[in-house]
């Protein structure tokens, strides 16, 4: 809709007096704010006029007005000034938007040094990777002239983003452009599609731009193959030799090598539609644990990822303690990442000590 000049001061001083003060807004303060050298009466006037245009409101008959989503969305569309992000603010978004990934990997770390404490144990967490993942959307933001955020979602839901600093100045025509091309040959396509080929053909298209589609698409890989690896911690390796059963080096280098020098965690025992899985000596695959017992839990990171935390110790282990001990944490770290809860305070959620799904 077309508003005079004088309106729309009004319509912003009423939208932005009430997102700082929470209250309706009166023509005093609107005189006080606008700049207008009109009357409060003028000023009374526009507002019911405003009002009848269903861009204000006015909750009570005596009361100033309030902006109607209506008015919002005009102030948005065409009132509102562009906030240019300054370089910590950009920096915190960013921090912000890595934060879980960040916060899941101390976690984890944290988490092994924990159960390994409570336990005396060696423990190992591995996080594993999802199947096949795509990019499902690019989303570029310009920062300023000379920088922009690159953010990825993947078909799991999972977001990740990346600052990116240029040496010369982009326009924002550039960057559309680039996020057009990234979105039209680049999105739903698996790690091993996104070939040298795929890029030749894209860099006729891209122009100029090629340098920077090159940068945006090798992030897209890295974080494919990181959704597709695994990753293990392990935490109070050296706990063995505090048992009988390792304090012969002879018997406890093998398994702290092992130990040491797990990689990705394909040697380590498999857990598959179990909460807990108990394998006890000899029914481990790998020689190095022949001659001890593994202790798993699964959880849930969400975005199709799943974990396991175990752990690893003399064939005498008190299973059912260490089940239970396992399994909850398990599941703690299951609302914490599957859910977004916060898992509560041990002793609200009682956990079965019998190993249930044990073998």
């Amino acid at each position: 809709m077309e508003l005079s000049e004088r309106k729309k001061q009004i319509l912003r001083a009423v939208v932005e007096n009430y997102i700082q003060t929470a209250e309706p807004v009166g023509s005093k303060a609107i005189v006080a704010s606008a700049g207008l050298s009109v009357s409060s009466a003028t000023i009374r006037n526009e507002m019911a006029e405003l009002e009848n245009l269903g861009l204000l409101e006015q909750p009570h008959t005596s009361s100033g007005r309030i902006p109607s989503p209506r008015g919002y969305r005009l102030y948005v569309n065409e009132l509102m000034e562009e906030h240019r992000l300054t370089m910590q603010e950009t920096q915190k978004i960013n921090e912000a938007l890595h934060l879980k990934i960040r916060e899941m990997d101390q976690v984890m770390t944290e988490a092994g040094k924990i159960i390994s404490q409570l336990t005396k144990y060696p423990t190992f967490s591995l996080t594993k990777g999802t199947r096949k993942a795509v990019i499902t959307r690019f989303d570029l933001l310009m920062v300023e002239q000379t920088a922009f955020i690159a953010v990825l979602m993947t078909d799991t839901q999972l977001v990740r983003n990346k600052l990116f600093r240029l040496p010369t100045e982009l326009s924002d025509t550039q960057l559309q452009l680039l996020g057009t091309l990234l979105n039209t040959s680049f999105t739903g396509l698996t790690l091993e599609e996104l070939t040298p080929e795929l890029m030749r053909v894209a860099a006729h298209a891209a122009g100029e731009a090629y340098g920077l589609i090159s940068l945006v698409v090798s992030f897209a890989m890295e974080v494919l193959e990181e959704l597709e690896s695994n990753v293990v911690h392990t935490a109070g390796i050296p706990n063995l030799l505090a048992h009988p059963e390792y304090q012969s080096l002879e018997r406890a280098e093998p398994l702290m090598n092992f130990l040491s020098e797990l990689g990705d965690g394909g040697n380590l025992p498999v857990v598959q539609g179990e909460n807990v899985k108990i394998l006890i000596g000899p029914e481990n695959v790998a020689d190095e644990l022949k001659d001890s017992s593994v202790i798993m839990a699964s959880y849930d990171i969400g975005g199709g990822m799943q974990g396991v935390i175990g752990v690893v110790g003399p064939t005498r282990m008190d299973y059912a303690d260490l089940a239970a001990r396992l399994s909850y944490f398990a599941e703690g770290l299951s609302r914490m990442f599957g859910k977004g809860e916060i898992p509560p305070p041990a002793g609200e959620a009682p956990t079965d000590k019998g190993g249930n799904g044990t073998q």
